[in-house]
């Protein structure tokens, strides 16, 4: 059976009207259409647009031309980081789908094995070692600290992760903004790291999911900032039919208690990014704060596995997060940065 048919949809024959809805001139459906999208954006449910609102700048003509709009306004521009990255992902799938079809990526997921227990092995390490799971993060830069590990070899760094006692591994995969990959993610699977692997990336269409199992992940990240409910029950859905499971990021109370109308999400887990979406500054209280909000509280009266993310870099943070309420956490610069993450992982863990 296709994947896509379990999914109840037909996302190469959605591609294709929406390509052809793209070539057409604005109509009064596609101004009803960005009426609606803005009243979601509107309403608070995301606070990162999916694309620019007056349509691109930009658009392609063939290989010797191109078509340039010009003087748009400035409401036309991303408002942030976050936004731009999201921008961008519409040409890089695009860029991936003429390279792989997702009937292609279909068979391969078909083929794959097993996808690994990402939310156990977070609680069996937890249990080992009386420390919140570790998801350590393998990424080379950041769009706000630029290249943090020059000598970057993610294999290596994986390895030693693992070795140092890291529960399951994180690994960027976006090009262009952290200069990761899905390769990364696939010599990381080949190589033989038992670890189950998170795939970190922007995901805004089902086609990331299917590649993303393809290259070996066991799970994805989902941002609510940037996905209304319905599409993160859309997801969650790709994802069972894959064997999968998600990490499900917020940043504030409201985005929390939002996903947790979703259905299902005792088996999945929810993430605090304590880094400010448009400033990129971090801020370790944040998870204190929502842990200790009515929504933070029946997180931990449904027993759904919390992870504190970003800003972790001593043992006294790890500890801070262990008594807010969180019970895994996921940590990139402070190790990757790293001549012996081996070590790093054991010190930031107080395992040494």
């Amino acid at each position: 059976m296709q994947l896509s048919s379990q999914l109840g949809c037909q996302l190469p024959v959605t591609r294709c009207k929406r390509a052809q809805s793209a070539a057409r001139p604005v109509s009064r459906q596609t101004v009803t259409v960005r009426a609606t999208v803005e009243a979601a954006e509107a309403s608070g449910e995301v606070s990162i647009r999916r694309r620019p609102p007056l349509g691109n700048d930009t658009q392609p003509c063939g290989p010797a031309m191109g078509y340039k709009v010009g003087n748009l306004p400035d409401i036309n521009q991303p408002i942030n980081i976050l936004e731009e990255i999201v921008w961008y992902k519409a040409k890089e799938i695009e860029s991936f789908r003429e390279k792989q079809p997702l009937p292609m990526l279909q068979a391969l997921a078909r083929q794959a094995p097993p996808a690994r227990d990402f939310k156990a092995a977070i609680l069996a390490k937890a249990k080992e070692t009386g420390k919140p799971g570790l998801i350590a993060e393998v990424k080379k830069a950041s769009p706000s600290k630029g290249v943090i590990q020059p000598n970057f070899d993610p294999v290596r760094i994986a390895a030693a992760y693992e070795a140092g006692g890291a529960a399951c591994l994180s690994v960027l995969t976006d090009e262009k903004f952290f200069q990761g990959s899905f390769d990364n993610l696939a010599k990381i699977k080949a190589a033989g790291v038992s670890c189950p692997l998170l795939c970190k990336e922007f995901i805004v269409e089902a086609y990331q999911i299917f590649k993303a199992r393809v290259s070996g992940a066991d799970a994805v990240l989902l941002i609510a900032a940037v996905l209304p409910n319905q599409d993160l029950a859309y997801f969650m859905k790709a994802c069972k039919a894959l064997g999968m499971c998600c990490l499900i990021e917020v940043h504030t109370e409201a985005e929390l208690a939002r996903v947790l109308q979703l259905e299902g999400l005792e088996h999945h887990l929810l993430g605090i990014n304590n880094r400010d979406l448009g400033t990129f500054k971090v801020d370790l209280a944040l998870t204190q704060r929502i842990m200790e909000s009515p929504a933070g509280q029946e997180v931990q009266r449904r027993g759904i596995l919390m992870v504190g993310e970003s800003g972790i870099f001593t043992p006294d943070d790890v500890a801070f997060c262990q008594a807010a309420g969180v019970g895994a956490i996921l940590v990139g610069e402070s190790l990757v940065k790293q001549g012996d993450p081996t070590a790093g992982v054991k010190q930031l863990l107080s395992l040494a």
